[in-house]
């Protein structure tokens, strides 16, 4: 079972226990009704350094990249919640070598961006239902 979850754990940055060390906040897992080890969870702050890292892994230093590939990445940044972890604008923007209100600014292109294709999608629905309701029987 480890060997299954094993990936899984790397990949957020979490610990494998003994189940006798686990704590409340630790998540343990059971195979048919017996306990076969615990997963803690990294805190959230750490979490963010984790994904920051394995961006900078896909892509080379943060801070050397252009500007739009550095849009992409708050974007990518934003859909995993990156942002909502505490001073989570301030980790990230010096990462990227910019200012806070350069993180806002990619934000709200991001938010822009999103709306534009939501409203794009809802007016080829749109167009699409009116043929659908002019066309006779």
């Amino acid at each position: 079972m480890l060997d299954a979850v094993k990936p899984l754990v790397d990949a957020l940055g979490a610990q494998v226990l003994e189940p006798r060390a686990a704590g409340p906040e630790d998540v343990m897992l059971s195979w048919e009704g017996e306990e076969v080890f615990a997963v803690r969870l990294p805190r959230l702050a750490e979490s963010l350094d984790r994904i920051l890292a394995g961006l900078e892994r896909v892509h080379g230093p943060l801070a050397a990249l252009d500007r739009r590939t550095k849009q992409d990445v708050v974007k990518q940044l934003e859909g995993r919640g990156a942002f909502t972890v505490r001073h989570g604008v301030e980790t990230v923007a010096s990462a990227l070598g910019v200012s806070r209100f350069t993180v806002y600014n990619y934000i709200n292109y991001a938010n822009e961006q999103r709306a534009k294709g939501e409203r794009s999608a809802e007016g080829e629905r749109g167009a699409e239902g009116g043929r659908d309701a002019s066309r006779k029987p």
